[in-house]
């Protein structure tokens, strides 16, 4: 991928941060399809919706996402829920990856692919590094081949970024919903770790 079409990604996935405030629209609520780090009676919502190739997205994993695990998914008070929104065709091969992983290495994947994403991105052939990073997870090159060739699969990534999009209203990477006892509030962008502890204390009973 080249470096002009990564720095388009940069504007693709950011839109001008918003600070938390409590959502008027629709808000999403969690499934039983859901990939859910934490404790699944944990009382707030961290619903993430991320692209792979997002360098933002990228940016919260590295910065505030170990605080946020500490403090709150670790200590059973909220939990995430990680969603799809693929910005481009990379994007949606990372994220059908991942899915094919078993589900306790799911969020694993994803923080490789994260964690990795400077390389693989701007790499000459993104597709084959996507495969390389899959087998050092353990997935071998045949089980890769055949969750890329799984349509089914990948219309169920674009639906759910359909759904953000026309049930509640996102149009930009990373968007988080924090949903809890007093409504939901919604932050885009890249926001600080005070902004998110600020809205976790907010929707918390």
């Amino acid at each position: 991928m080249s470096k002009v079409w990564a720095g388009m990604l940069v504007l693709m996935c950011l839109a001008v941060a918003a600070p938390a405030a409590f959502a008027e629209d629709k808000s999403p609520t969690v499934s039983a399809q859901d990939h859910v780090l934490g404790q699944v009676t944990a009382p707030v919502s961290i619903i993430e919706y991320a692209s792979l190739t997002c360098p933002h997205c990228a940016a919260f994993e590295k910065d505030n996402y170990p605080q946020i695990k500490k403090d709150w998914v670790d200590t059973g008070k909220a939990k995430l829920i990680y969603r799809d929104f693929p910005l481009d065709r990379y994007a949606l091969m990372a994220s059908s990856i991942a899915s094919c992983a078993p589900d306790n290495r799911y969020f694993a994947f994803i923080e490789s692919f994260f964690d990795s994403q400077e390389t693989w991105v701007t790499a000459t052939d993104p597709a084959a590094a996507l495969k390389g990073i899959a087998r050092l997870g353990g997935m071998d090159a045949a089980a890769v081949d055949k969750c890329l060739a799984d349509t089914k699969l990948q219309e169920r990534i674009i639906a759910i970024e359909a759904t953000a999009k026309n049930d509640y209203g996102v149009n930009s990477t990373p968007t988080f919903f924090i949903v809890g006892a007093h409504g939901t509030a919604k932050l885009v962008g890249d926001q600080s770790y005070a902004d998110f502890n600020k809205a976790l204390a907010a929707a918390s009973p």
